[in-house]
């Protein structure tokens, strides 16, 4: 793996998610009561086993989740390994 990159640039996190595959996710059953999405992944439907544990959703409301929670993108830009952290 490359050196990790960390971002909250939208374009920036589009555009890497589009070149390996990567969709705006959640994990199903991790709803709450309303007070936001779930939890948010990127993930990566023809490389995983387990897509029946996500669920789709569009990019606005991937970052409006992503902009609530005060997140950003920690990945490698030359593969798919991401992971959403606090951006402090």
């Amino acid at each position: 793996m490359s050196e990790a990159k960390k971002t909250t640039n939208r374009k920036e996190i589009e555009e890497w998610a589009k070149k390996h595959g990567g969709v705006p996710s959640i994990i199903k059953g991790t709803e709450d009561d309303g007070s936001g999405e779930g939890v948010l992944r990127v993930h990566f439907p023809k490389k995983s086993d387990s897509n029946e544990s996500f669920e789709e959703i569009s990019w606005d409301e991937f970052f409006k989740e992503f902009e609530h929670s005060k997140l950003a993108l920690l990945h490698d830009p030359n593969g798919n390994f991401n992971k959403l952290v606090k951006r402090d």
